[in-house]
């Protein structure tokens, strides 16, 4: 058992006999009341998405789980492979445990995965990666106008973003995973 102050995302809590991983969390200390932590937790097996709160009195049964650095190598119909670059040992994950993330995975891209009792449970992926934009409209003079103006850009990867009007075709971005927004102009 562990206190809820150690609840941090990518951690694994074990509630009612299953397994549920933490993918959001906010430690909340209200001017009157008790501390609280409030999370989203998914559920391993079945994915489902519960909002989770916690009393700071409370306590957590944390899972024991090895955090494990892979290479992304591919994706095809059985799921996203990865390569544990040191033993060379390939494990997978389907597309219902990788969900979103998958838009940012890149061949050879360094990632952590969650491993429960040999099986990779969830991925963590680098906080800010840098992508390249192959098509988005170009800036017209005047749209600047309005104050903090964007428009839709289709990165490398295949997904869209909004970038300032400044970004044209070419250039690279770095993109929040998290959030899934634009952070700056890579350099």
């Amino acid at each position: 058992m562990a206190s809820t102050s150690e609840i941090k995302k990518g951690l694994v809590i074990r509630e009612n006999g299953e397994l549920w991983i933490v993918t959001e969390f906010q430690h909340v200390n209200p001017g009157k009341g008790a501390a609280f932590v409030r999370c989203r937790v998914k559920n391993v097996k079945t994915g489902k998405t519960l909002e989770r709160t916690y009393k700071t009195s409370e306590s957590v049964d944390l899972v024991d789980v090895e955090y494990r650095n892979m290479q992304y190598l591919y994706h095809d119909a059985t799921g996203y492979a990865f390569m544990d670059s040191g033993t060379y040992e390939q494990v997978s994950m389907s597309d219902e445990d990788v969900s979103d993330q998958g838009k940012y995975l890149k061949e050879g891209l360094e990632v952590t995965l969650t491993v429960y009792e040999g099986q990779p449970v969830s991925l963590q992926l680098p906080r800010k990666m840098t992508f390249k934009i192959i098509e988005t409209a170009p800036a017209v003079k005047g749209d600047t106008a309005s104050g903090n103006v964007t428009k839709e850009a289709k990165t490398d990867a295949g997904f869209t973003v909004h970038v300032p009007i400044f970004i044209n075709e070419g250039d690279e971005v770095v993109v929040n995973t998290d959030t899934g927004e634009y952070v700056e102009r890579a350099k």
